[in-house]
């Protein structure tokens, strides 16, 4: 694939610039099947659009946990399970849980030891026990959590709600997505597929140089009078060629790059950000690498009007598979545990918690027996796990859902994946039945023809 004319891959000028360009000339084919009118309102493809009704959130933080994270040590506890340690079940044997479980939040949801930052601030949480899957391996099952398709490369969620929102910052991309590595299923988690190009997620690499190449080479005088120049120039040009869409995708990508050199390097710079906030999400001064470097740049993306953020857990050398030992769940859960918590806790006292839904998830859980190699280890499973949501219009300090006593199945209120899409789609304003795009001969939806929106979710 060639990353810089798709503009995949890392967040460059160049690559911004190919999908500006590449988004406008798609945008006019783009049309909202509930009414049959263009779902934009100017030949801006990331100009702020109108919901499908009154909206209780305007924007997204996705922390994805890459690997498939033990609902059974984690969010899900199973006393049956605990004591059950060890005994047959068929030819497996089960696994107990491996942390501790208790509460420490007023509305009593028990969260183990793994999570004891973030066990405070429950109380800001609907937790969801009762989650499919759509598959049961990474690759499928990642690609089925971000775009609804386990068979085909289809647009994200991100992706859709730049097309269906726009952007509130036209000098910052609508969708960003940190991943210090690449995931499961890779770049397509945050691809736009079908929809224009501009759509698709902008990845960001943590470090000291985020955004390469974001700091100008010329005096900004200079590089104002050519821009300026270029800009008469192509002008002229667009007028004899009957407003020609490649052109004027392209004279607005440098609009973009030239607006994104402006705000970005402040947007990167915690060097304002006082201790105190620092200290709240485990973060310190002058790291740029970690999970809780991510955590806080993600609420300043959004303070600064980015609709959806995508966070991915990853790991520095693995990830959250634990085949061999479910040991290294602690030192990735410690990893994220305070870094979340502090970013529940900054957005709730910025003002910032009721108008953007926090969303924690992966791709399944992990098997209530042992893995059949490694007796200290757990397998993929699909068919129960743990996913919580936080913030604009989530019913808060609440559980939804069960599993059976060992964690098997779900016992008490699915939530597929196509449900839980619809859900958040609709905390934002959007029917998820009426948010489609025209391709090759046929309307298509981030649901396709599933999903229901969960209202015991809702606020």
């Amino acid at each position: 694939m060639d990353n810089d004319r798709h503009g995949y891959g890392t967040f460059t000028r160049r690559a911004l610039l190919g999908a500006a360009a590449g988004g406008l000339s798609g945008a006019a084919f783009a049309r909202d099947a509930g009414s049959g009118a263009s779902m934009f309102a100017s030949s801006d493809p990331l100009a702020p659009k109108t919901p499908h009704f009154a909206p209780r959130a305007k924007r997204v933080i996705f922390l994805f946990m890459n690997g498939g994270v033990s609902h059974v040590d984690s969010f899900d506890p199973k006393p049956a399970l605990r004591r059950d340690d060890g005994k047959p079940r068929g030819e497996q044997t089960l696994l107990g849980p491996q942390w501790s479980f208790s509460a420490d939040s007023s509305c009593g949801t028990e969260v183990s030891d793994l999570f004891p930052a973030l066990r405070k601030q429950m109380d800001e949480v609907c937790l969801v026990r009762s989650m499919v899957a759509l598959h049961g391996d990474h690759f499928q099952a990642a690609l089925g959590m971000h775009t609804g398709s386990t068979n085909f490369v289809r647009p994200s969620l991100g992706a859709w709600v730049s097309y269906a929102l726009g952007t509130e910052n036209p000098n910052l991309p609508p969708f960003v997505v940190i991943a210090p590595r690449m995931p499961y299923a890779g770049e397509q988690l945050w691809g736009s597929d079908f929809l224009p190009a501009c759509h698709q997620g902008v990845r960001i690499v943590p470090g000291d140089e985020p955004v390469p190449n974001l700091i100008p080479r010329l005096a900004p005088e200079l590089q104002a009078s050519e821009l300026d120049l270029l800009e008469r120039t192509n002008r002229r040009h667009l007028e004899a060629r009957g407003g020609d869409a490649v052109l004027a995708a392209r004279m607005r990508s440098w609009r973009i790059a030239q607006g994104m050199q402006v705000e970005a390097p402040e947007v990167f710079d915690l060097g304002r950000e006082s201790d105190a906030t620092l200290e709240l999400y485990g973060l310190k001064r002058g790291d740029t690498k970690s999970f809780a470097w991510q955590c806080l740049v993600a609420r300043r993306l959004v303070e600064r009007g980015v609709r959806f953020v995508e966070l991915m857990d990853v790991g520095a050398s693995n990830n959250w598979d634990a085949h061999g030992n479910m040991a290294s769940h602690g030192r990735l859960a410690k990893a994220v545990d305070a870094p979340v918590a502090g970013l529940l806790a900054d957005l709730r006292q910025r003002g910032l918690l009721d108008e953007t839904l926090v969303v924690w998830t992966t791709e399944f859980g992990r098997s209530p027996h042992a893995d059949k190699k490694n007796p200290k280890g757990r397998g993929h499973h699909r068919n129960a796990y743990s996913s919580w949501l936080a913030g604009a219009g989530v019913r808060s300090g609440t559980v939804y859902g069960e599993s059976d006593e060992h964690g098997y199945e779900v016992a008490a209120g699915r939530v597929d994946t196509h449900d839980f899409h619809a859900t958040l789609l609709h905390l934002l304003g959007l029917d998820h039945e009426r948010l489609t795009y025209r391709h090759a001969g046929r309307d298509y939806r981030l649901t396709d023809v599933h999903g229901r929106v969960i209202r015991e979710l809702l606020a």
